[in-house]
């Protein structure tokens, strides 16, 4: 019995609500502060909590452009330049920023998408 009380309150808190301002600046940080290497953080703790379609695919993207910049890291050389270097840098420029600001810029959503 106690419980399921337990349990409706805690689904109840967190399904469908946006964290508040200072949480999303403290989840945007992770990106800035870890350099890209938890980019997809911030997307995956939005898609827990709200569970809409749009959030889970953030997450799926911003997952993908991590695991691509981590194999671009490993494969390019030091002493590099170009086209490669360039796929380099926007990689990081999506994995760090762009993670940072989708968290701090996402909207709650009106209708419900699952």
């Amino acid at each position: 019995m106690k419980h399921d009380v337990v349990a409706a309150r805690a689904t109840e808190a967190v399904t469908g609500t946006v964290p508040g301002l200072l949480p999303r600046a403290a989840l945007a940080a992770v990106p800035l502060l870890s350099l890209g290497m938890l980019g997809a953080v911030p997307s995956l703790v939005l898609a827990f909590r709200r569970g809409t379609r749009a959030d889970w695919l953030a997450a799926v993207i911003f997952s993908a452009v991590n695991v691509a910049w981590l194999f671009e890291a490993m494969l390019t050389p030091v002493d590099t330049h170009g086209l490669q270097y360039a796929a380099d840098v926007l990689l990081l420029f999506a994995s760090t920023l762009g993670a940072a600001l989708h968290c701090l810029f996402v909207r709650a959503s009106g209708g419900d998408a699952r």
